[in-house]
């Protein structure tokens, strides 16, 4: 988990220090993390804007900025070309291509047939 340090002002301090200590959160970590969660849920252009830029520095991968941007790959290549990226083809290296290998070993694919029939035992 990254680690921020930052300022931010005393009446902010204090209300985040009383709701701690009213309980509300468990701590200042806790509420921060809540504040900005809470606002990439309600700002949908400026969690893809963050996707979008930090995949056009290269930071992250095609798979990672539609994770952040809460889209399928697809629709996260369709969002790039808008904002004027091109998305780049191809793996870098293996270190890239066992990452995308280890990610997509962790997606969830729901079966058409999934409610009408059980799927066979492994």
């Amino acid at each position: 988990m990254a680690r921020i340090t930052g300022s931010y002002p005393d009446d902010l301090d204090l209300l985040i220090e009383g709701a701690v200590e009213a309980g509300v959160f468990g701590g200042k970590s806790d509420a921060l993390r809540e504040f900005v969660r809470e606002y990439f849920e309600d700002h949908e252009n400026e969690r893809i804007a963050a996707a979008v830029a930090l995949y056009e520095r290269e930071r992250i991968t095609l798979g990672d900025a539609a994770r952040l941007a809460d889209v399928d790959r697809w629709t996260m290549r369709d969002l790039l070309r808008e904002h004027g990226v091109e998305p780049r083809l191809g793996l870098v290296d293996e270190d890239d291509a066992a990452y995308e290998v280890e990610a997509a070993s962790g997606l969830e694919f729901e079966d058409e047939d999934s409610e009408t029939e059980e799927s066979p035992a492994k």
